[in-house]
């Protein structure tokens, strides 16, 4: 089931980005949990067809080694709610499968619809261990409007995932996203994002064009959110977190280049 906070946009089907993404981690060696299913992912893409994220592979590698820690992390201190924003065709409410724990899943309503089919297909539904999947349009949308109404508890804490995501939303909008989500998020809760950062003294606007003039799928969905490290964690502050743990993408050795992905973790500011 999905939970539709609104219509699906005319024409607008699953993003190739997300089908990209999901396709190249199929490839990953990857951990699950004791009841996971670490053949997920590859299930997932079931009939897909081929792509290819060229040299962003790298970068996706050491993105999907920190938020699989992150979400092991969080699992085992206890944290019984994962909430995955822009989840694409992620996986691990299936890898990482365990008793008790409960995963919301936040995307459009045309790669949402596509993956309920699948995961249906695969017996893995909400009912089955599967996650709850919401859509949502981050740019229109009362976030946290959505996750209660597909049964997040705002009173227990969460592991929130902004994973690739921010990068695709313009300031306002990732404001409003990451303080919807502070709003859900109780006490010992904790955020994990990627950030797409850029050195000091470069002008934002300009490195965003030139980045997207470089990729084949800009015209579609095009990258908004570039900053300095420092601006992009004002922003997190801004929204009510507060940043705690910080790694350069290129730190986890899958040859990311340096200064390009910051991967962070923030914990929700005292009201």
């Amino acid at each position: 089931m999905i939970w539709p906070f609104r219509k699906r946009q005319p024409g607008r089907g699953p993003s190739r980005t997300s089908q990209a993404v999901a396709l190249t981690r199929a490839e990953f060696a990857r951990p699950h949990s004791p009841g996971g299913d670490p053949d997920a992912q590859r299930r997932l893409c079931g009939g897909m067809r081929p792509a290819d994220i060229g040299s962003q592979r790298a970068s996706l590698a050491a993105r999907t080694r920190f938020f699989d820690d992150q979400v092991l992390a969080a699992v085992s201190a206890g944290i019984a709610q994962i909430v995955i924003v822009g989840a694409g065709y992620d996986d691990r409410a299936l890898r990482f499968r365990s008793a008790g724990v409960g995963f919301f899943e936040l995307d459009h309503s045309g790669t949402q619809a596509d993956k309920a089919a699948r995961l249906r297909a695969l017996g893995a539904g909400p009912d089955s261990g599967g996650p709850t999947l919401a859509a949502a349009d981050f740019r229109a949308d009362d976030v946290a409007a959505v996750l209660a109404a597909c049964g997040h508890d705002a009173a227990r804490p969460s592991l929130f995932i902004c994973e690739g995501l921010l990068v695709y939303l313009d300031q306002p909008t990732c404001l409003r996203l990451l303080g919807a989500l502070r709003e859900r998020a109780a006490p010992g809760s904790r955020l994990a994002a990627s950030l797409s950062v850029h050195r000091d003294g470069l002008d934002s606007e300009r490195v965003a064009a030139i980045a997207n003039a470089r990729r084949r799928s800009a015209a579609a969905e095009p990258w908004l959110t570039i900053l300095p490290a420092a601006a992009h964690l004002d922003l997190l502050r801004r929204a009510g977190w507060r940043p705690a743990d910080q790694v350069d993408a290129a730190d986890l050795g899958t040859g990311a280049e340096p200064g390009r992905s910051l991967l962070v973790t923030a914990d929700p500011r005292p009201a």
